[in-house]
This record gives structure tokens, sequence and C-alpha cells, in this order.
């Protein structure tokens, strides 16, 4: 039983996917579509732009799902798809990606939905000055502990992602992020790093984009997927179209749930992971559950066939 991965934000790099777009007409193809859908070059600004303009939060979200897609067309041209995928699932943004490759939307949808939800988001860290920050060397109950003295002296800040053992990601607003910080080092935290994002993603401040994300999941056309596609708001299976809009309604302002959602897969019997898509994140956070768990990633050409 193998489970498809998707990279979520973070993964983005100026120049992704190129390679793949060169190598294989059929993937050439999506990056056109990708074009067709929104207006816009989307692949002039990812295969040219700077690592500003990919880094944007509007162009890395469509622009990853983008590069996932056609790397998962590649590798099913070659005959290197699992036969066995029993599930999909992807980090915060790659469950658009999973959601697609599973059947749940069309391309078209999955990509202009994407460029919805990072400008939305964009807009909502625009509002409020806030970030995240990636709290290493204190467990989870510290760390909530601390986000709730911090909530109790009126900031916004919460426990936003779980994505691997070790791997707790706070976010909120600025300073209560940096009262955050202060006092999870007091509490023993070894390092608190901010991230390179916009703002305070899965968190109360994204509200807004919360709000005007449900109206474009109302209008968008969904089906039920073909497997599985586990939600990162409740670690469980999405077997619906009602259900996979409700959840990914919820999705930016609810804590990514992954290490859960690995484990719960484990449980069902998931026996080797799949990763297309730019960067190694997903495998990596695999291999912090159990380095013997074997997780086939395609990230360049050059790595059709290849294992980590």
């Amino acid at each position: 039983m193998t489970v498809v991965l998707c990279p979520g934000q973070g993964a983005q790099r100026p120049g992704m996917g190129r390679d793949f777009a060169e190598a294989f007409p059929s993937a050439r193809r999506v990056f056109e579509r990708a074009d067709e859908a929104l207006g816009f070059a989307l692949s002039r600004i990812l295969w040219e732009g700077t690592e500003a303009d990919v880094n944007r939060t509007d162009v890395c979200q469509p622009g990853i799902l983008v590069v996932t897609t056609a790397i998962w067309t590649a590798v099913r041209e070659r005959g290197l798809a699992p036969a066995d995928v029993t599930a999909f699932a992807g980090l915060s943004l790659g469950e658009y990606t999973a959601h697609h490759l599973a059947g749940t939307l069309s391309f078209e949808d999955a990509v202009r939905l994407t460029r919805r939800r990072g400008e939305a988001m964009q807009a909502a860290s625009d509002a409020c000055p806030s970030g995240m920050a990636a709290v290493m060397g204190i467990d989870l109950d510290g760390c909530e502990r601390v986000c709730a003295e911090v909530r109790a002296a009126g900031g916004v800040v919460v426990v936003a992602n779980l994505n691997a053992p070790g791997q707790i990601v706070i976010s909120g607003e600025n300073r209560a992020l940096a009262s955050a910080a202060e006092k999870l080092t007091a509490a023993g935290a070894k390092r608190v790093i901010p991230l390179p994002v916009a703002g305070a993603f899965h968190s109360p401040v994204m509200e807004p984009a919360r709000a005007a994300l449900a109206e474009a999941l109302a209008a968008a056309d969904f089906r039920d997927p073909s497997v599985p596609v586990v939600s990162n708001v409740t670690a469980e299976p999405v077997r619906t179209a009602a259900d996979a809009r409700a959840t990914l309604a919820r999705q930016v302002t609810s804590p990514v749930l992954f290490e859960k959602s690995l484990r719960g897969l484990l449980a069902a019997g998931a026996a080797a992971f799949a990763e297309p898509g730019p960067g190694r994140t997903l495998a990596g956070f695999v291999k912090k559950i159990d380095r013997a768990l074997p997780c086939t990633g395609w990230d360049a050409v050059a790595d059709l066939g290849g294992a980590t």
C-alpha cells in the first residue's frame, strides 16, 4: 500500500519543473494549461523570475501544484507510478494537489483555487503583521502552555503545524510571536526560528482568508475522490466531495496535523510513500517517524526511478 504525498509552501524554488517541461511534452502541456486557466504566464514567473518573485504566496501556491502535477504526469508516462496507491495526502497547500490527483478537483479548478488561496492569505497577512516560527527542543504540551499564556495576555498565537517528531510550528501576530519565543526559550526550548512566510498561516489571523476561500470553494465543482485524501484538519480520510469542500474551507485557520496523518496511514497499512514535486521535505518527515520506510521521490528528471 503506497501513499502519494504532495508538498506544500516552502518547497518552491526558481526554475522548478522546467526540466520536466523540456523533457516531456505532456508535462509542458500542464504548464500551458495553468497559464491558460490563470490568464497570465505563471510558467514564465516560475522559470525566469527571481527568488522573491517565486516566493510570493499567490505565485508559489499555484506554482507548486502545477509543478507537482507535471512531475506526476511524467512519472505516470514513464510507467513509474506505484500500482498500489491507496491514499493521497498533502502538506497544507499540497492537500489541493492531492485532491486534484485523486480526481476531486479538475486541474483548472485546482489551479484557480490555489491562486485565490494565495491571494486571500497574502491579503490577510498584509492586514495584520504576523508570521510563523519553528520551535525546537520542547514538547507539544509545553508549547501549548506558552501559547495559552500569551493569548491570555491579549495576543494571538497558536500551534499551527505538527509535521513530524520534533517539528512544531507556531503562528500568530508578530508581538505575540516574539513574546512566545521569549517564554519558550525560558521554558527550555533550544531554538525558536522565524520562518520566511508572509504571515500567520493556520491561525485565527487567516479568518478573512477562510471566508474568501469558502466562497471560491462553494463555486468550484467537487467530485468524490477516486481514493481517499487525508485531511490536514482532521487527519482522517476524506471520501466525499462534500467533506473535501468543508475540510479545505477550514484548513487555512486550523492546525496542520501532518504527523498524525502519517501515523494514521501507517496504522491503516501504508507500507511505502511516494513524493512527486519540488523538494524532499515530506520524505524527511516520513523518515523522522521510521527511517526504514521506503519513500520514492521525484524532484528532477534525473530522479525518475530513484528512491530515497
